[in-house]
């Protein structure tokens, strides 16, 4: 007998269907306009012949057939993630010709790697860079040729703004996620390449040594990196989401079963019968944060599932992600929470053992729409060939064949989620933050100490090489929200302040920044609301405050008089004189100007419309829809 649903869970869905009521019922009706216009027709019987001969013209002497599918891709062969979409589309077109159906590349997006960007100009391009991928998913879709759509693209920011797009201009549209899956475990494990940076920060291996030693042993094909970072975090939420097919996350490129998942996933485009507007849910991003909270993934999507719900009328708080994370426990551990990578995670049983078990005791949806059909229960299985060398799936094993890597909600590793909302006030104003509590010791989740004030990563860096650091200290760096400068990730701090914490002193980091969840062992309250650039309380601390950030209780305190703080002259962000125009950020700046804080987002795109329909009859509305 199937559990009922925890009632925490059933009341953060409530709370969500509630504030979101007139904003989603609008969506849902521009859905049913959008499947209406199509009259029971496929795309191109509505378009005017001059119209549908462009469409076909490549197509040659090829007789075309219906229906015709979309592609949007993100392939490049700069980012490692996203190398083995190359050959992605004419694999897809064999696989829909077999069913008499046609696909076409409708439009590309860039994909820019973090990995690439780490400290330089360009990772102030990467935050932005999800919405401007979302525009071009419009782009591609505004043809209105199409009957279904497939997306390529797996890393960072690119599969967010894939959704965005396709929740938007393709919201009628049934549509699928194909995954790249990660590069397979490297010579070198991600803790010894963590550690090797160490050695090299402290001077004791040279750079050669690093890269060729470390690092490109770590990072050394085609796929994913193998630490569960965003990249890994997007691919486990799709398979929650289902938006992907079950057991096709993690696995390896250029493999038999990858091939197998990949044509598989092609001709299933053509069999969804529900469109994306209306198979992601409110229960659909409700099971996507229980994942996030279950495996302790990236803190990135503390802003990007947000702004994904967003543009299909969801409102989601991270005070939805922190009440989740009191009754979700932490069942993973994948560094940077351990030594495990991802291909250990997947061998351990996977994101599917981990659905099976949250459904067994009552924390996922069971009832949501996927591209497999209705019901979480089928992501509770595995893809394998049988014995006459056919796809199939198959229940994972109710308990992990590796407990160091995967453990039940009966025995996890935390009994809370790996995520906390950071709540306090400061000069009396109320302030929220997010912090990654999953990869910290857990007697090492409050720190209270002296503040040092930066407002920029490489001054943290100089500091702490100079021996300015060496104290228990909370380093807080300001002035880099998405109102600032796009809200860079700062993982070159890391390395520096792991090596204060091997020196003995207590280290905190906080700011208005990201950092992924690559934070590590450093209890860092990241995201901080609002930012130093919209006037919050950052632009007035200063040097030698004493601070406090408490992991448990989710709390964060600034032991200054609140009328002394408040007599404070802020710093403003044109004091600093930054220059913000090389590497095309200066194509980015109305983005600057126009974006929502991080806690609704970090978008540039406003909310849909509401509905003009009163609350209760949305209520109703709702209910009847099964919503």
């Amino acid at each position: 007998m199937a559990a009922a649903l925890n009632p925490i869970v059933a009341e953060v869905t409530h709370a969500i269907e509630k504030r979101s009521a007139p904003y989603r019922q609008y969506y849902l009706n521009q859905v049913d306009e959008a499947i209406a216009k199509m009259d029971g027709k496929k795309a191109a019987g509505l378009m005017d012949c001059s119209n549908l001969a462009h469409v076909l013209a490549a197509e040659g002497d090829k007789q075309p057939t219906w229906p015709i599918v979309a592609i949007t891709t993100a392939y490049n062969d700069m980012v490692s993630a996203h190398a083995p979409y190359g050959d992605y589309p004419e694999k897809i077109k064999r696989a829909l010709r077999e069913l008499n159906a046609t696909a076409k590349v409708a439009g590309g997006t860039g994909a820019m790697c973090d990995g690439v960007t780490q400290g330089a100009e360009g990772m102030e391009l990467s935050l932005f860079s999800r919405d401007h991928i979302a525009g071009d998913v419009a782009i591609a879709l505004s043809h209105q040729a199409f009957d279904a759509h497939i997306m390529l693209g797996i890393c960072d920011k690119i599969v967010p703004g894939l959704i965005m797009g396709a929740l938007s201009a393709g919201k009628h549209l049934p549509t699928i996620l194909l995954p790249s899956g990660p590069m397979k475990s490297g010579t070198v494990s991600n803790k010894q390449k963590s550690d090797a940076r160490g050695l090299y920060t402290n001077g004791k291996i040279s750079r050669e040594e690093l890269l060729e030693q470390y690092e490109q042993q770590a990072y050394h094909s085609a796929g994913t990196c193998t630490f569960y970072g965003t990249a890994n975090s997007n691919q486990m939420l799709m398979q929650i989401l289902g938006l992907h097919e079950p057991g096709a996350a993690f696995i390896n490129p250029g493999t038999d079963l990858r091939e197998a998942l990949t044509r598989h996933g092609a001709q299933r485009s053509i069999q969804i019968d529900t469109p994306i507007g209306k198979m992601l849910s409110v229960e659909s991003f409700v099971n996507g944060m229980i994942g996030l909270l279950a495996t302790g993934g990236s803190t990135n999507h503390t802003m990007h599932l947000p702004a994904m719900a967003k543009r299909c009328g969801i409102i989601l708080k991270w005070r939805d992600f922190d009440l989740l994370s009191k009754v979700v426990p932490l069942m993973a551990n994948v560094y940077p929470n351990g030594d495990a990578d991802i291909n250990h995670f997947q061998d351990a049983g996977g994101i599917e053992f981990i659905i099976g078990d949250l459904l067994r005791h009552g924390l996922l949806h069971r009832d949501v729409k996927t591209v497999f059909g209705t019901g979480m229960e089928a992501y509770n299985q595995e893809a394998i060939f049988d014995d006459n060398n056919r796809l199939v799936w198959r229940p994972v094993e109710q308990e992990s064949p590796d407990r160091s890597v995967l453990r039940g909600v009966d025995d996890p590793f935390r009994a809370e989620g790996g995520i906390r909302e950071i709540v306090g006030k400061i000069g009396g104003k109320p302030t929220r933050a997010i912090m990654k509590t999953s990869s910290v010791p857990e007697d090492g989740l409050i720190v209270e100490a002296p503040v040092r004030v930066f407002n920029e990563q490489a001054d943290v860096i100089a500091a702490r090489k100079r021996g300015d650091l060496n104290m228990d200290v909370i380093v807080v760096v300001r002035f880099q929200g998405p109102r600032a400068n796009g809200m860079p990730e700062l993982h070159k701090l890391i390395p520096e302040l792991k090596e204060l914490q091997k020196a003995g002193y207590k280290v905190g980091l906080v700011g208005d920044f990201r950092l992924s969840g690559a934070s590590g062992a450093i209890p860092s309250v990241v995201h901080v609301v609002p930012e130093a650039a919209a006037g919050g309380w950052l632009a007035r601390v200063r040097d030698g405050d004493i601070m406090r950030i408490d992991g448990v209780t989710g709390k964060i305190e600034l032991k200054v008089d609140t009328t002394e703080f408040d007599a404070r002259k802020p710093i403003q962000l044109s004091s600093l004189n930054r220059d913000l125009e090389t590497v095309g950020r200066d194509l980015f700046g109305h983005y600057r100007k126009i974006v929502s804080r991080a806690d609704t987002g970090a978008t540039i795109f406003p909310m849909p419309k509401r509905s003009s329909v009163s609350h209760g009859a949305i209520a109703q509305s709702l209910a009847t829809a099964g919503m």
